[in-house]
């Protein structure tokens, strides 16, 4: 059994934690709102961003003009699966969630026979990825020391992802993201950008009959495309940002909940304890005089 003296340092050592715990949910709580309107403010963007492009290749699908990044390399041999995550831990399942989803797509296409490799955005993902796809991994893009994600990050990302494109190192990319929904849910998304998949919406079949372009279509896509890769590379970054202070704010104030129900048990024990010694003490003083 414990001693009174290791009974303290206990409590005292678990009401420093549950300080520690109380500040990281206040600054993700500062942090989050931030990247909250941030999140919010590129979806608009990006949406429309896909409805255009998607109104364009309507109007190239299956023609030679069509450019590659588009058309594909006609295969879906090799798949380049981008995984985006946080570079530091402590927010719950948000970290694990994006790594499981990657995983079992990762599973699914190995199963199919497919050719998989891994850039990881974040090392947290490359940690957890490289116990069991260590030799998938091609690259890992740690962006530790960024206060505030930019969109120089989302290019500089986009350009590796183009690059080995080019070099027809994978023939699918698929991104791999947390969307936020609110501070208790975020979804893990993936996300198909090589060769783009655009959602068939009634604004995008209107606007398809609709529109002259000029120059024509496949020089609008060649510099478009591209651009909207890195746009959706910048989206899924903030969706993150957004989505790690979300579940970091949420998970600390679950460990300052627990922290306080654990400090209660522990002085209630202390306080049972010192009083069971208090009473012995007395009984030993008591029949020490009693034998007298």
């Amino acid at each position: 059994m414990a001693s009174l003296k290791d009974m303290r340092v206990r409590i005292a050592s678990t009401k420093a934690t549950q300080k520690i715990t109380k500040a990281m949910q206040m600054v993700a709580a500062s942090k989050l709102r931030r990247a909250e309107v941030a999140a919010h403010a590129a979806r608009p963007f990006a949406e429309r961003m896909d409805v255009v492009l998607g109104n364009i290749a309507s109007a190239v699908a299956g023609s030679d003009s069509a450019p590659r990044l588009l058309a594909g390399t006609g295969s879906n041999k090799v798949h380049l699966l981008v995984v985006c995550t946080a570079e530091r831990g402590l927010c719950g399942a948000f970290n694990s969630s994006i790594a499981r989803l990657a995983r079992e797509r990762v599973n699914a296409l190995l199963a199919e026979g497919k050719d998989v490799k891994i850039l990881c955005v974040g090392r947290k993902g490359a940690d957890q990825l490289r116990r069991q796809f260590g030799r998938l991994i091609v690259e890992v893009v740690e962006l530790r020391g960024i206060k505030q994600v930019g969109f120089e990050q989302a290019q500089m990302i986009a350009d590796k992802i183009v690059a080995r494109f080019d070099n027809n190192e994978f023939d699918v990319c698929t991104l791999f993201f947390s969307r936020f929904k609110s501070v208790i849910a975020q979804v893990p998304t993936a996300l198909q950008v090589i060769p783009p998949v655009f959602e068939k919406t009634a604004e995008a079949a209107g606007a398809a009959a609709g529109y002259e372009y000029e120059p024509d279509e496949g020089e609008i896509l060649s510099e478009l495309l591209p651009r909207n890769l890195s746009i959706q590379v910048f989206r899924a970054l903030l969706e993150n940002a957004a989505s790690e202070q979300g579940a970091r704010m949420s998970a600390m104030d679950n460990a300052t909940r627990n922290a306080g129900e654990m400090i209660r048990k522990q002085t209630l024990t202390y306080n049972r304890t010192r009083q069971a010694m208090i009473t012995k003490e007395l009984i030993e003083i008591i029949s020490g005089a009693e034998a007298l």
